[in-house]
C-alpha cells in the first residue's frame, strides 16, 4: 500500500515534545519570558483554564521580537530522530497547539515540507499575543482542541501532552509518550510507546500498516 493510498490511515503528528525533543514554547518562555508564570498557567490547565487560555496568558511574558526568538530557536531546537524519514514515507499531517511563526523556520532549517495546522502569534510591546485557530468548544472535551483538525477517516495519532488527549481518543491507533501516555494509562486506553520517530515508523511497518496522505 503506497503512501498516497487514500484508503490508508492518515498519520497525524503533534509538534512540541513529539517531533521536537522538548516543548519549544516552554523553551521560549524560559529564555525570553517568565517561566514561573508559564508553570502556574500549566498547573491551571484543564482545571480552571483551557489549554488555549493558559498558553495565551503565559506567552504574554515574552516581549522579544519574533525574529530574535526564531534565530535563537533555530540554533537551539532539536528534533526527534526519524522525522525526515517518517515524512518521506508517510507524508503526515502536523497538528500543533503552538505557533506557525515558530514552527515553519524549523521545518525550513530541516528542509522538510509537511501539511501543517497551527495557531499564530504576533509581537506586541506588552507581550506576545496568541491568535488561535478556533474558539469553538469541542463537544467531547469542552475546549477548543485538536480533534476538529483531524481528517475524516481512519487516523494514526502521535503525541505527548495534554493538548493531544482529545485527538488521541478519536484516533484509531495511538503512539504516545510523556503526559499523554500517563493520561491514556489512567483512562485504560491502549497505545504504543515511542522514544523517537524511528519507533513510530517501525511500529507502522511491523503491523503491516502504511499511512496515506
Amino acid at each position: 500500500m503506497s503512501a498516497g493510498d487514500a484508503s490508508a490511515p492518515r498519520l497525524v503528528l503533534d509538534w512540541d515534545g513529539t517531533i521536537t525533543e522538548t516543548d519549544t514554547l516552554a523553551l521560549v518562555v524560559q529564555e525570553f519570558g517568565d517561566i514561573e508564570l508559564w508553570g502556574r498557567m500549566g498547573r491551571l490547565m484543564g482545571r480552571t483554564l483551557t489549554h488555549d487560555a493558559a498558553v495565551a496568558v503565559g506567552i504574554t511574558s515574552v516581549r522579544a521580537p519574533l525574529a530574535t526568538v526564531v534565530e535563537w530557536l533555530c540554533a537551539t531546537v532539536r528534533l526527534r530522530p526519524g522525522f525526515p524519514e517518517l515524512v518521506a514515507e508517510h507524508r503526515p499531517l502536523v497538528v500543533s497547539s503552538g505557533f506557525r511563526e515558530l514552527i515553519d523556520p524549523i521545518l525550513r532549517r530541516e528542509g522538510v515540507d509537511v501539511d501543517l495546522v497551527a495557531n499564530r502569534v504576533s509581537w506586541h510591546p506588552d507581550g506576545w499575543r496568541a491568535e488561535f485557530r478556533s474558539g469553538d468548544p469541542c463537544e467531547h472535551c469542552g475546549e477548543p482542541c485538536k480533534r476538529a483538525a483531524l481528517p475524516a477517516g481512519p487516523v494514526v495519532y502521535v503525541g505527548d501532552g495534554y493538548s493531544d488527549r482529545c485527538a488521541a481518543l478519536r484516533a484509531d491507533r495511538v503512539f504516545a509518550t510523556g503526559t499523554l501516555a500517563v493520561d491514556l494509562d489512567g483512562l485504560g486506553v491502549p497505545y504504543e510507546r515511542f522514544d523517537d520517530l524511528h519507533d513510530v515508523a517501525a511500529g507502522l511497518r511491523s503491523a503491516g500498516s502504511r499511512t496515506g496522505a
